[in-house]
């Protein structure tokens, strides 16, 4: 089995580490679209041009599967990438309003939806979860944690951007982390909420939807790793050494 991984910029590799962890794949490609990041400021339709360059660049592999890590394509463009592609394609929003679904017991639970802009905008999370029941949703836009995390910022800026964005909303039973990047200060986001909040994470809920829908019937120990990027890759190989703890 071999997968292709679709992301705007670094964030896919939290995916990419569920992925392993799980040990799903033969192969995985990596593709960053680091040139362009972030997608969340950009509109629809060129967004979903970019998904299509994605499965465009993706036809270079023989591919089993693509899966679209960033959440603003996944919520814009991933039909027309199922149409481009030959092989299929799956994205993070659907797994992760599944995810939530089986997550939670009480249809009454206050959910903080939380995205780019983009995302937000798409309400495909919204619609997702009110097509299972839950209607105490709270879709919050939160675009500065992307470059925060792009440039491994943890200090007092995040912590103030975390007060910026969270000082005035109601306590949350679960937080969605509707970008592939917000895993990287899951940590800060849940002791803001005093630990006392459920997280969604964009990784586990795909491989949870890949496990459901798809036959895994053997366990790759040694997984290949290949990385890409449309700009500096070597930077891109560089975090993912260190966040993935690969040779």
């Amino acid at each position: 089995m071999k997968v292709g991984v679709f992301d705007s910029g670094i964030g896919g590799l939290t995916v990419v580490k569920s992925l392993l962890h799980h040990q799903l794949f033969e192969e995985i490609i990596y593709f960053g679209d680091t040139a362009r990041v972030p997608y969340g400021s950009k509109d629809k339709n060129t967004i979903i041009r970019y998904g299509i360059e994605a499965v465009e660049f993706f036809k270079n592999f023989e591919l089993d599967l693509i899966v679209v890590a960033c959440n603003s394509v996944s919520a814009y463009a991933l039909s027309e990438m199922q149409e481009s592609a030959s092989c299929p394609v799956v994205g993070v929003v659907e797994a992760g309003v599944l995810a939530t679904r089986n997550a939670l017991k009480s249809k009454e639970s206050n959910i903080l939806i939380l995205g780019t802009k983009a995302t937000i905008a798409s309400k495909a999370y919204e619609k997702g979860l009110h097509s299972l029941g839950f209607d105490n949703l709270i879709p919050h836009a939160t675009p500065l944690f992307v470059p925060l995390v792009e440039e491994n910022i943890k200090d007092e800026v995040l912590h103030a951007t975390l007060k910026h964005y969270f000082k005035d909303l109601p306590h949350p039973d679960a937080i969605i982390l509707g970008c592939t990047h917000f895993p990287l200060i899951a940590s800060e986001i849940a002791a803001y909420f005093h630990n006392n909040t459920q997280l969604i994470h964009s990784g586990d809920a795909i491989v949870e939807y890949l496990q459901n829908n798809f036959d895994f019937s053997y366990k790759y120990e040694n997984t290949q790793l290949q990385f890409f990027a449309s700009e500096n890759p070597d930077a891109l190989k560089n975090t993912a050494k260190e966040w993935l703890a690969y040779e």
